[in-house]
């Protein structure tokens, strides 16, 4: 009878919370917000000597002054430009698939941020640059076509397979998410392990509810079986960072082993070999979520509370598989 009672109990609260969850979404739904796409990448792949004056003036911000009129022709004529242009035309010849992902995206942040202004969004290529795929100014969103065409194209040939499984179009939502958020949490003021586990946490949060259809894995950039294995193995992870004091450390070489992306974390262990990247990352997010369950606190509170009050309030503790 007592577990039929708890049973009772716990589904009331998962339709109640399920209700909730949709009730928000629906409001979501009705923001208005504008997703203005400009193909800069198509504008200059059609450039021809005798246009480029006129391409000049209208995307000046891409054409620094220093910069004589002869690299920009080079560019052009360059044989190896002309196919990444072709290439990503063939990925994104129109901008449908942009705006669905870029749209429901925006009015997420705009419902948890009203202040959120829809920028300008330009469409480029940047020689591949997948340390900066989003860069975005008040009113600009520069995204690089070329770093979403696909985690096993041509291009990507040479480049770790850890950084090109996450170079395919699902990816664009997360990382202009990315961008946003690092704008609004708070950059901590101590250069801890856990203030930098905590910092990644909170960006995962909010992907958690600007993205609420995204899966875990893509908001990460995890695989899915990398994403398993961190759920599996998040107690011994946990453990290992308790019994070797590491949450406080400001060892500068910790960040490369647990946060950085990489092919795999370094506990110098034997589940070296099968632990993804980011282990830390994927901890902070674990806490962060653990404390805005246990306590009543807005996301702009939360976007700035102290690391270590955040830890100490979040009763996080790892659960036991």
């Amino acid at each position: 009878f007592i577990m039929q009672y708890y049973f009772i109990i716990l589904l009331s609260f998962l339709i109640l919370s399920c209700n909730s969850n949709s009730k928000v979404e629906k409001e979501i739904e009705k923001i208005p917000v504008e997703v203005n796409i400009v193909r800069f990448d198509k504008e200059f792949a059609a450039t021809t000597p005798e246009s480029l004056p006129e391409i000049k003036k209208k995307f000046s911000i891409f054409f620094p002054k220093q910069f004589h009129d002869s690299i920009w022709l080079d560019k052009i004529n360059d044989t190896l430009q002309q196919q990444l242009n072709f290439e990503v035309a063939k990925k994104f010849p129109n901008e449908d698939n942009l705006e669905d992902k870029l749209y429901p995206l925006f009015q997420h942040i705009k419902y948890y941020f009203p202040e959120f202004k829809s920028p300008t969004i330009v469409t480029t290529t940047s020689d591949v640059d997948y340390n900066n795929p989003v860069i975005i100014s008040d009113t600009l969103m520069v995204l690089s076509l070329d770093t979403y065409l696909g985690s096993d194209h041509f291009f990507y040939e040479g480049i770790p397979k850890y950084i090109t499984e996450n170079l395919n179009e699902s990816h664009i939502a997360p990382d202009v998410a990315t961008a946003y958020a690092k704008q609004l949490i708070a950059i901590p003021r101590k250069r801890t392990l856990l203030a930098q586990m905590v910092f990644f946490g909170k960006e995962l949060y909010l992907k958690d509810l600007w993205l609420p259809n995204t899966p875990d894995e893509e908001k990460i950039g995890y695989t899915k079986e990398q994403l398993e294995w961190v759920k599996e193995n998040e107690t011994e992870m946990w453990r290992y960072f308790i019994e070797n004091e590491l949450l406080y450390s400001t060892d500068p070489r910790l960040p490369a082993r647990f946060v950085n992306p990489a092919p795999f974390s370094k506990f110098f262990l034997e589940i070296d070999n099968e632990s993804p990247g980011m282990t830390g990352r994927y901890i902070g997010w674990q806490i962060v979520r653990s404390y805005m369950e246990n306590n009543d606190i807005s996301i702009k509170e939360l976007m700035q509370i102290d690391v270590e009050k955040l830890y100490e309030a979040s009763k996080y503790k790892p659960k036991k598989k």
